[in-house]
């Protein structure tokens, strides 16, 4: 494994973070957004290196060999990335889903004209800030909707996800040329206020652990949803991912939904997309 440690900066002072993501062990950010700063120096311990080249690729923190990797949003960028590091290193991707989020507004707004006005008889009022709580509540079973980016890796025996249950703030800006279905309000970053709690998930078994051993089989994606707690859209992206890590297999249908069942356990992958065991023998 080749590595070139970078140097640590610190974090930028106008980020709001909690009170571990203002630590005395800050690094580089690298021109990441705040959210993702303050994670990594939240999860950074003495002794770590961050923003760490290993085999090509810059890594964000590397704690006697396990590579740690911090995405706030979106895995598919990391698809190739992480299919060719586990491949001889113990990967683990982290991952936070906002079981809390405050939704800040700052900065001019339209409102109604009074009097002359545009064209669009709206006007800019006075730079302003409110804050408010979001009525959303995020939970770990919503991992599955970037999962579906490579579902297969979490059968890898290198490969480990974790994720962090956070409060946060969403900061956004009034951009009139942009978000229309927003009136106009661009999300321009996140921030860090808390670390509620840690999940860790390692292997096919503790992602098919979220599902209740109460649900009846064969099942569909509704009922799928129904034991999870969560909408349809999401159990049929678990099913996805649950099927590619081999957790259950259709059966049939019933009517045009796809019937489930959960499978027999398989063994752990050696490498990207090759079962343990399968290998093809020398001659």
């Amino acid at each position: 494994m080749k590595r070139n440690a970078k140097s640590r900066g610190s974090t930028n002072g106008s980020h709001a973070c909690g009170s571990h993501a203002c630590g005395s062990h800050a690094i580089s950010t690298l021109n990441e957004g705040p959210l993702h700063a303050a994670l990594k120096d939240w999860y950074a311990r003495p002794g770590d290196e961050t923003e760490v080249l290993v085999d090509g690729f810059l890594v964000d923190i590397v704690r006697d060999g396990l590579l740690i990797e911090v995405q706030t949003r979106g895995f598919s960028p990391l698809k190739r990335k992480l299919a060719k590091l586990v491949a001889s290193h113990r990967v683990r991707l982290v991952y936070p889903i906002a079981c809390e989020k405050w939704i800040v507004r700052t900065g001019t707004h339209p409102t109604k004209a009074s009097g002359r006005s545009a064209g669009n008889g709206l006007r800019d009022a006075p730079a302003s800030r409110s804050r408010r709580k979001s009525p959303k509540r995020g939970a770990v079973e919503d991992l599955f909707a970037e999962l579906v980016a490579f579902p297969h890796l979490a059968a890898h025996r290198n490969f480990t996800l974790e994720v962090l249950l956070i409060r946060e703030e969403e900061i956004r800006r009034h951009d009139a040329s942009r978000a229309w279905r927003r009136r106009g309000w661009v999300t321009c970053e996140r921030r860090l206020l808390d670390v509620v709690e840690t999940r860790l998930f390692k292997g096919p078994a503790a992602f098919a652990a979220l599902v209740s051993n109460e649900l009846d089989e064969p099942f569909d994606t509704a009922q799928l949803a129904a034991a999870l707690g969560r909408p349809r859209r999401l159990a049929q992206q678990a099913a996805y991912c649950l099927r590619g890590m081999g957790v259950i297999e259709p059966v049939g249908k019933r009517g045009n939904a796809v019937l489930y069942v959960r499978a027999a356990p398989r063994r752990r992958v050696r490498s990207a997309g090759t079962p343990a065991g399968r290998a093809k023998s020398k001659r």
